[in-house]
């Protein structure tokens, strides 16, 4: 699967699941670990959580595996990594206080 029709199919589990603030950062050439983040948020622990759940079985349901999930059970942070797209599932507070879009924006937001 291409990385546009991947974004794609997390952008639209994401959007199922009213996630909100979605943002797809890319990333090529700043990162050695991925070639794109892409940052979304929710309202509450759970939301958060079933938002990055939604995401896995999206991918699972399009023959892919995700390499790793972390954050689950707590749900302020869930991180899916797709390899070359990294998917965070953040809490607002986190997400501001992290401020991952800032840190890895500078010319490649792809909106």
């Amino acid at each position: 699967m291409q990385d546009d029709q991947l974004i794609a199919l997390v952008q639209d589990a994401l959007e199922g699941m009213k996630a909100k603030e979605i943002v797809v950062l890319d990333v090529r050439g700043k990162s050695t670990v991925t070639d794109y983040m892409i940052v979304a948020s929710g309202s509450s622990k759970r939301q958060v959580s079933a938002a990055a759940q939604a995401v896995t079985e999206k991918v699972k349901e399009a023959g892919l595996l995700p390499m790793g999930v972390e954050g689950q059970m707590v749900g302020d942070w869930v991180l899916v990594d797709l390899g070359s797209i990294i998917v965070h599932v953040m809490m607002p507070d986190a997400r501001s206080f992290y401020d991952i879009e800032r840190l890895w924006s500078v010319g490649g937001r792809k909106d």
